[in-house]
Order: structure tokens, then sequence, then C-alpha cells
């Protein structure tokens, strides 16, 4: 008989869409809101890292012939300004049994009924002595403390905790993770930067890897796409302003180049060569498809 092919050792990159920023109300805020938080990070390169301070995962070992579940998640939304509401959670990316967490949305300064969102990282708190979401373990870290509704706190990030808010100075993004999958150094998972009202005060910067920057007296920034990068605050003191919408998550494949990968269709992919490994880029964010190997 015909033996099966043995299995090949796929390497992953699983970041899930960040989490949007939250919004100000519109008849007059005085406010900065929390931004949104990193989507969740989960990586089992050899030698790197995945996201809460965890290192790579476990090698997978994946049969050949069989098609196997993917989905990359779409980034939260921004947080609108009617209500104060908080930014949006974003959606989970899926590779097989791989699952990481939506980043959680920023909250919002004047609704205390919903605080910051938690999530693959946490969203950044508003208002008086709010706590920023939780992290996920394995994926993210939780976002910055608020101490005040005056300025935003920073969203969580796939490396660090968001900043809190202080005196006339936002909370920065917590960073992101750094991988070498595709052959080049990149940072992936910021956190948003949290939003300010006062015109002599300073906006929440993004995490490095995507995050968005914090509005000040305007809308908050969007996550970069691709990222998982958590969408910045708003501020605003007399009308009302959004906050940026969350990046997009992705999936990297990487696999022996002798060996393809084939998709059932919906996502949009690129494929490179490096180091004798061939690295399948997937986005096309809240597409499900399938990926088979050969």
């Amino acid at each position: 008989g015909v033996w099966p092919a043995p299995p090949i050792d796929v390497q992953y990159l699983v970041i899930a869409g960040g989490g949007g920023g939250g919004g100000v109300y519109s008849s007059g805020g005085y406010s900065g809101a929390g931004a949104g938080g990193a989507g969740g990070y989960r990586c089992n390169v050899s030698g790197g890292n995945s996201g809460g301070g965890d290192s790579a995962e476990s090698a997978a070992l994946v049969s050949l012939g069989t098609a196997h579940t993917l989905t990359v998640g779409a980034g939260g939304a921004a947080g609108q300004t009617l209500t104060d509401q908080p930014g949006g959670t974003g959606a989970n990316s899926v590779f097989r049994t791989i699952t990481s967490s939506g980043g959680g949305g920023g909250a919002s300064p004047k609704n205390t009924s919903v605080g910051a969102g938690s999530g693959g990282s946490g969203g950044g708190g508003s208002y008086y002595n709010a706590a920023g979401g939780s992290g996920t373990v394995g994926q993210g870290y939780s976002g910055g403390f608020a101490f005040n509704q005056s300025q935003g706190s920073g969203g969580g990030g796939a490396s660090a905790v968001g900043s809190a808010g202080a005196r006339y100075l936002a909370g920065a993004g917590g960073n992101g993770v750094t991988s070498l999958i595709t052959g080049s150094s990149v940072t992936r998972a910021g956190g948003g930067g949290g939003g300010v009202y006062n015109s002599d005060a300073t906006a929440g910067s993004g995490g490095s890897g995507g995050g968005g920057t914090g509005g000040k007296l305007s809308t908050g920034t969007a996550g970069t796409a691709n990222t998982g990068g958590g969408g910045g605050g708003a501020g605003d003191s007399t009308a009302g302003r959004t906050g940026g919408a969350g990046g997009s998550g992705v999936v990297i494949l990487s696999i022996p180049e002798a060996n393809t990968a084939t998709f059932s269709g919906g996502v949009t992919q690129t494929s490179t060569t490096s180091g004798g490994q061939r690295i399948y880029t997937i986005t096309a964010a809240g597409v499900s498809d399938t990926v088979t190997f050969a």
C-alpha cells in the first residue's frame, strides 16, 4: 500500500483584531476616552514570543491533504459620540485549534455602566479610578488604569500594559511583540493611546506595532490594518468625537519551501520564500476560509 505523507511543521503567527477606542459625549464631555487594546498575539516560532510575556508555543505538526479552519479577525468598531459609547471588541483570529482573542474596547468617560473591555489585550480605562480591561494569558496585557476622566488611559499591548493617564498627559498604548516569521523584523499588536480634552495636554501615543494615537480635541486614530493594533481614544471639550477603530488582525503561516498551501477562497493572501521556508500572509478580515497543505 501507499504510506500517508508525514505531517509538516507549521510555524504560525495568529493575531486578532484590535479593540476600538472610546468616544466622547456629543454635548460637551470635557473628557478623554480610553484606547482600544491590541488583538491577542499567539506565536509558535522557535526563539520568538507570544503575547502576555509568554514564550513561543509548541511546534505544530499538521497533516497534509486535510482542510484546516482559518479566519482573520476584523478590528473593533470606533466608539461613537451618542451616550459616550465605548469602543467595540475586535474579532477573533483562528488557525486550526489556535484562537487569538479580539482586543478589548476603550472606555468612554461618562458611561460608567460600561467599563473598558477585556480581550486579547484590554482596553484603557476612563472616568474616575476606573481599571482597564484585562488581557488574556499568553496573548496580551491589560489596559491602563484611569485616575480621572480628563485623560484617557492607553490600551494594553502584546508585550506591555497600557499606561495610566496622568495630569495633562493621556496614557500611552502598550507596545507590541516583534517577530521574524517573514524573514524581516516586524512589530505588531500595539495598544492605542488615550485621548485628552484640554489644548495644553498631550494625547497618548500608540504602542509600537500599529496602535493608534489618542485624540487631542479630536477623534482617535485607527489602529493599523493587519497588525491587530488598538484604536486611539477620543478627546474633546465642546463637541462629540469618535474613537479610532481597531486595526484588523493577520495570520502568517510558514512551512517548508518544498510544500504548498491552498486556500478555499475568500481570504487575501500573499506568499514569499525566505530561509528555506514558504511564508503565507493572510489578510481579508472577517472572512472564514480553510487552508490545505500539500
